[in-house]
């Protein structure tokens, strides 16, 4: 009967860019696994299904059976007549829909499992207990990642440091003057081709210890300026980044090694340089950025011939890896690029 008054939100963006729904596609093969063992001898669901009703449920107390912390009861819950099909339900659940559905697939005509139940007083609430229930789970980093903006709840503290640059992520996705602008592959931006995790690993090293750390600093406790000035920063280097290499800018990583992790990552870092020699305050105009940018383009092989990392360390320009170790190496040597070439052009100044 679950189905009768439960359904899955899934998670999507409106037309408007506002996400709704939170739960992953389900997973048919995991689903199967599922289904093919509940028919087994001996077979059993120790782990709750987890629901969130609205408030038109209502509870009836049995008076005779109130103990502390605790009533036996009655819970009402609406079941649409048929002919309502499109009538919302009054449930959504908010863990374990893969077993549901598996207890559908399975056909069994009856199966004990628990059900836990409270009421949600809004999306934002079903929103947050999906997170923590799901926080310590193999769940898809991706669909978090979306998610985190969205929420208000005191997270672990893994997942609140990632609440920022997650913001930040979001808010590159999905404004069209953004050079990352549906560029970033998400839970809800499927076709993007720049990895998600590259993008909050680049914007994580850079409020590390970066241009976005300094901006984090100057404009604590004014988060909408500190957002708007860090927004500012990251477009105009990433356009400077696409006008500098328009051609490895627009493929995907297995034909370009800048819209990789690597170079994503490694790029980041040029900006936090870049930005290291502004004078304070000043905001850098996108030619200010392709002008210091100019500096490693000899050095860079996105697209075609081989990188010279060091000494007896050659490789074709598609054999860098998105591993910590040739990330360290690629943003090391472009450091090293350019750096020394600013430094041999302020002593010819000199």
């Amino acid at each position: 009967m679950l189905h009768e008054f439960a359904t899955v939100s899934r998670i999507a963006r409106r037309e408007d860019d506002k996400i709704y729904g939170y739960q992953r596609p389900e997973v048919a093969s995991h689903i199967a696994n599922i289904a093919n063992y509940l028919v087994t001898k001996g077979s059993m669901l120790p782990n709750a299904i987890v629901v969130a009703f609205d408030d038109v449920v209502e509870f009836l107390p049995s008076l005779d059976s109130r103990s502390e912390g605790a009533n036996m009861g009655i819970l009402k819950i609406p079941i649409m007549a048929k002919g309502q099909e499109g009538t919302r339900k009054p449930a959504w659940i908010v863990d374990g829909q893969q077993r549901a559905a598996a207890l559908t697939k399975a056909g069994v005509s009856g199966f004990m499992v628990c059900v836990v139940g409270f009421i949600a007083s809004n999306d934002a609430e079903q929103r947050e207990q999906f997170m923590l229930v799901n926080s310590a789970k193999p769940l898809a980093k991706s669909l978090l990642y979306e998610l985190l903006p969205q929420t208000n709840c005191l997270l672990p503290a893994s997942w609140e440091r990632k609440r920022l640059p997650s913001d930040l992520l979001t808010l590159l996705n999905l404004d069209k003057r953004s050079p990352f602008y549906a560029r970033i592959k998400t839970a809800t931006n499927p076709n993007g081709i720049i990895q998600d995790n590259s993008v909050l690993r680049m914007l994580e090293n850079s409020l590390s210890d970066g241009a976005l750390y300094v901006i984090q600093e100057r404009y604590a406790g004014q988060a909408k300026v500190m957002i708007t000035q860090m927004l500012e920063v990251l477009n105009h280097y990433w356009e400077a980044v696409a006008r500098t290499f328009p051609s490895a800018w627009n493929l995907p990583p297995k034909k370009s090694r800048l819209t990789h992790g690597a170079g994503i990552i490694s790029l980041g870092f040029i900006m936090d340089a870049i930005a290291d020699r502004q004078p304070m305050g000043d905001t850098i105009s996108v030619s200010a950025f392709q002008q210091d940018l100019s500096y490693i383009v000899p050095a860079c092989k996105w697209t075609h011939g081989f990188w010279e990392l060091g000494p007896g360390d050659q490789r074709k320009w598609n054999e860098v890896q998105n591993t910590p170790t040739d990330i360290r190496i690629l943003s090391n040597y472009l450091l090293v690029q350019y750096k020394s070439l600013v430094w041999s052009e302020a002593l010819r100044a000199s």
